[in-house]
């Protein structure tokens, strides 16, 4: 029986491109953003808020990269239904609101983004910018 099992995490620079790829993303759209990522186990590595954005969007770029890393999938993807249950549940720390995406390569999950500040969109778009920086899977 194996006791132990090999594993993917984010390096120091992965987190730092994200970051950097992800602001370089909003303010080529002109949208302030607060840029969170996360490991796989929803612990935060690095964040960043860029000048002009909402300071409350930080609990909410927050919550969608650990609810990314948590699930697996964006965080938009959180059924309609169970949104407040599960935002209550986790004492915020979980969101059904558009803006997180899972990191993963080759489908394996190594953490999640989240984003916000602009609209669920421009959110998601500069997430994607981020993931496409560092060569993660495509959402």
């Amino acid at each position: 029986m194996a006791y132990t099992r090999n594993t993917q995490s984010l390096t120091d620079e992965a987190v730092l491109l994200l970051l950097s790829a992800a602001q370089a993303k909003a303010v080529a759209m002109a949208v302030p953003q607060c840029i969170v990522v996360s490991d796989q186990s929803a612990v935060v590595l690095g964040s960043l808020r860029m000048a002009g954005s909402r300071v409350l969007s930080m609990k909410s770029a927050t919550a969608k990269a650990m609810t990314a890393a948590s699930t697996g999938k964006p965080s938009g993807s959180i059924a309609e239904p169970v949104r407040v249950a599960i935002a209550v549940a986790t004492d915020g720390a979980m969101t059904g609101l558009p803006g997180g995406l899972p990191i993963k390569f080759g489908g394996v999950l190594v953490g999640g983004i989240g984003v916000g500040s602009g609209t669920g969109a421009e959110d998601e778009e500069v997430a994607r910018a981020a993931l496409a920086a560092i060569g993660a899977d495509a959402q």
